[in-house]
């Protein structure tokens, strides 16, 4: 070796330092092969930590997951990304705070207490249809509901115009809702200051907070969207506001004493 070394007329650090080098070169192009095969094989859904993870299982010995993610950015490879749900601004809406005064707190001792709101859609061949309901939660009774080819801010707009016109509101009327922009809009929050309503939202991403209406749209969608053959957007609307007059008027609630929410609603006045 020191012949050799004498020879290539290298000092022996040199030549340690050139083989470690090397060797680190071979461990870099193996590496990079074995993470080009885990990424392919589950055509770029992994990550830099789930990609370690896979490697570590298959090499059984440990595998820095700081070299992984040099290595991928070396090589351009880059997990699917999801898309990201952003917050939309439209004109005209405010960016005030609204407490959840509502709390969950779903039970009411009269009618025109408390009101949830909320927005679902259904589709069919490709046409969407959008829903806005207002509930009254002392019997679950929905007081209002429009539907519309189109989610604009009028179709949630006449619904609760709807709703206010054709219930005398107590002074302490709590409407809650989630945080949609049509709720945040300007004259959707001046139509409740006028007649002295009080507006509650829920948290940001905690649909829990208004789930006794969510559950409601669960009804129509279970017990007629996923089981008829709808064949057109028309015979969907009709079939929906079919199915919202029988949850009000026919349909049973165990809750409510086994009546529906109108029959409880004149058996209980308050």
């Amino acid at each position: 070796m020191a012949d050799l070394l004498h020879v290539a007329g290298l000092a022996r650090s040199t030549f340690y330092y050139q083989c470690q080098v090397i060797q680190r070169v071979d461990q870099q192009s193996v590496m990079e092969t074995r993470i080009c095969a885990v990424y392919d094989e589950h055509e770029g859904r992994y990550g830099y930590r789930r990609i370690m993870a896979a490697l570590c299982n298959s090499m059984d010995e440990p595998v820095n997951h700081k070299c992984v993610q040099r290595l991928m950015q070396k090589m351009g490879l880059r997990a699917l990304i999801r898309a990201k749900n952003r917050s939309r601004y439209v004109t005209g809406q405010t960016d005030v705070h609204v407490p959840n005064v509502l709390g969950r707190d779903f039970c009411a001792t009269a009618s025109n207490q408390k009101w949830a709101n909320d927005f679902t859609e259904f589709n069919v061949n490709g046409q969407k249809l959008y829903l806005p309901a207002c509930m009254d939660l002392y019997n679950g009774e929905i007081v209002a509901h429009s539907m519309a080819r189109r989610p604009v801010f009028e179709l949630v707009c006449s619904t609760l115009q709807t709703a206010l016109s054709r219930n005398k509101c107590s002074a302490k009327l709590i409407v809650h809702s989630d945080q949609g922009w049509h709720y945040k809009m300007q004259p959707y929050r001046a139509m409740l200051e006028q007649r002295g309503v009080q507006q509650s939202m829920s948290r940001k991403g905690s649909c829990f907070d208004n789930a006794v209406i969510g559950s409601f749209f669960g009804t129509p969608k279970a017990e007629y969207y996923h089981l008829e053959k709808i064949e057109g957007i028309n015979l969907l609307e009709a079939g929906v506001h079919d199915c919202i007059r029988y949850y009000n008027h026919e349909r049973i609630k165990l809750g409510l004493k086994g009546l529906s929410p109108e029959e409880y609603r004149f058996r209980n006045p308050v």
